[in-house]
């Protein structure tokens, strides 16, 4: 089958390059010319585990193209996918207008009977929206269908390539019939699509998002319990999540969710349950208690260091939103270094991909690190944001050479607390006790 991806962001380049690996001839469209000449020359954009080696294999083959000419790009396709940034307005609603502009352009441009497919998140009403707008100047027939995106940034590949559901809203029988082709190869485990109407499909992904957000949000606030009342979160985790009912997942608390989708995709189902003259009182909590946990640790520094951070030194490990990705958008490391640098404190950071874009956006404001324990040198204590696994089994003696102090702020209990007790380390984390030191060096 021939495909378009309009955008080549990271749902766009994920979906194209896995639909062409199935063996589907695929072009992607973008707006930025230097993008699209890197991603031809076979540069991929962003960092995502796995993606690189199937990007250069369809590449090669001859079945993933990239342009600019959106005419171009889809004069032979029989379905378009729509993948297209859908960012948070200034009132906390999705911006539809990059979606809405390519839509008011295919209605020019089709030539045949196509299918338009929303792969963005977007509100509940997008597909009228876009059907509406391609209507205006279209003259053969049409179908727009809604097919969400489930992947989780890290194993983005995996889950497109074995997917445990996939989402398909259309009331078209035509449309069904190809979007079951397409996807067949995805599922032949037996794992199901599921076909419903285009409302339904628009909501489902945005209750996804926020249900998941919730379960983080809620056991951050059991953490802050378990310290106040002097119990220990992990042991809880493991209490409850051995009820099937509850799961194991999106169990472990940390200092607060943060990436593309689930911020801004709660503050959208908010604002879309404003529309309708709904308060959705859980979303509007969760978002609450996510903001303040984004800086959960700087309490516990600044009672450590006795309320004077003026002058002290950090070392950062971690600031990615998450492991196995470079993406930083709304990532705890940012807030936690604003504050930090407010107070007069130097930080020097280090991340294994997210580097980069951080620089982008900080410039010199803090330093950056070439190795994870470069780091520590000379630092006051050391701030863990990201779960990275190199994090998770470090040179206990080079972090207590390196760092003037030893001490450990974790804001992702990488650590068991009993071990760094035995190291003789001050160690601070979520929703457990903290371990200090009765010998503690001065501070």
């Amino acid at each position: 089958m021939k495909i378009t991806v309009v955008g080549t962001g990271y749902v766009g380049l994920v979906t194209g390059t896995c639909f062409a690996e199935t063996g589907n001839d695929v072009t992607c469209v973008d707006i930025d010319v230097k993008k699209v000449e890197k991603l031809s020359s076979g540069q991929v954009t962003i960092y995502e585990p796995g993606l690189e080696k199937l990007f250069e294999r369809n590449l090669k083959e001859g079945r993933l193209h990239f342009t600019t000419n959106l005419e171009e790009g889809i004069s032979e396709a029989a379905v378009i996918f729509l993948a297209l940034p859908t960012p948070p307005g200034e009132d906390g609603s999705a911006d539809l207008s990059y979606i809405l502009k390519v839509a008011d352009q295919l209605g020019h441009l089709l030539k045949d009977y196509k299918i338009i497919v929303d792969k963005s998140t977007v509100p509940v009403g997008t597909a009228d929206k876009v059907h509406a707008a391609i209507a205006k100047n279209a003259t053969v027939d049409f179908d727009v269908v809604s097919n969400p995106e489930f992947l989780r940034e890290g194993v983005a590949v995996e889950d497109f390539m074995k997917p445990d559901r996939v989402v398909i809203g259309t009331s078209s029988e035509r449309a069904r019939k190809i979007m079951a082709d397409l996807y067949a190869p995805f599922v032949r485990q037996g794992n199901p699509v599921i076909f419903m109407d285009e409302k339904s499909a628009e909501l489902t992904k945005y209750a996804a998002n926020s249900f998941l957000a919730t379960k983080i949000s809620f056991m951050n606030e059991i953490a802050i319990l378990c310290e106040r009342l002097g119990a220990d979160v992990d042991m809880v985790r493991r209490g409850i999540g051995s009820d099937d009912r509850i799961g194991k997942r999106f169990l472990f608390p940390g200092i607060g969710y943060g990436g593309s989708c689930f911020p801004k995709d709660v503050q959208a189902l908010v604002k879309s349950s404003q529309t309708v003259d709904y308060d959705f009182r859980i979303l509007n909590a969760v978002m609450d208690v996510n903001e303040a946990q984004k800086v959960f640790l700087l309490p516990k520094i600044e009672s450590y260091f006795e309320n004077n951070l003026q002058g002290k030194h950090f070392a950062l490990w971690g600031l990615a939103f998450k492991p196995n990705t470079d993406d930083i958008r709304e990532a705890p490391a940012l807030y936690i270094i604003d504050r930090l640098l407010a107070a007069g404190a130097t930080v020097s950071a280090f991340d294994p991909e997210a580097m980069p874009n951080v620089k982008q956006l900080l410039g010199d404001r803090i330093h950056f690190a070439e190795h994870q324990y470069d780091a520590l040198d000379n630092a006051d204590a050391l701030i863990i944001a990201t779960e990275w696994s190199v994090f998770r089994t470090p040179d206990f003696e080079k972090i207590r050479t390196n760092l003037k102090d030893q001490v450990i702020f974790d804001g992702r209990n990488l650590f068991e607390s009993p071990r760094m007790q035995e190291l003789g380390f001050h160690y601070e984390s979520v929703g457990r006790q903290a371990v200090t030191r009765l010998n503690s060096i001065s501070k």
